[in-house]
């Protein structure tokens, strides 16, 4: 079995998100989607939904295997747990391939593929608040 590893906010569910989570599942055999913590998100962003919500919202999704909430503390502690062979970043997330690959690998002693998912770039969760 193939696991895939995303993660995100998920605040305002949008079609790019859907996107993200097809493409991510096709990586693999297994989609486990890792929802950010209320205290991680910044305030400035406002959140609509609490963690508990935008995690079972999440999680009701097809393509979606397993949701679960992050680490409350140390981000890369989650990536232990769950031993992806594959994370997988969205178009508008800062992280760096090549340090979250050499992080993954670290914390999960084997090779982790670090997939960045494009496409639909229109779709943004700021957008849609800030319209």
């Amino acid at each position: 079995m193939k696991k895939v590893m995303a993660q995100g906010v998920f605040d305002i569910l949008h079609p790019g998100h859907l996107h993200y989570f097809r493409e991510s599942k096709d990586l693999g055999d297994d989609l486990v989607v890792i929802i950010a913590r209320d205290s991680r998100v910044k305030k400035e962003k406002g959140l609509y939904f609490d963690e508990d919500e935008r995690r079972e919202m999440v999680e009701s999704l097809k393509p979606v295997d397993e949701a679960l909430l992050g680490s409350k503390g140390d981000i890369y502690s989650t990536v232990r747990e769950i031993d992806p062979d594959v994370i997988t970043l969205g178009y508008d997330q800062k992280h760096n391939q090549e340090e979250v690959k050499e992080m993954a690998e670290d914390a999960t002693g084997h090779e982790v593929e670090v997939q960045r998912i494009s496409g639909l770039e229109d779709y943004s969760s700021s957008n849609i608040r800030n319209s």
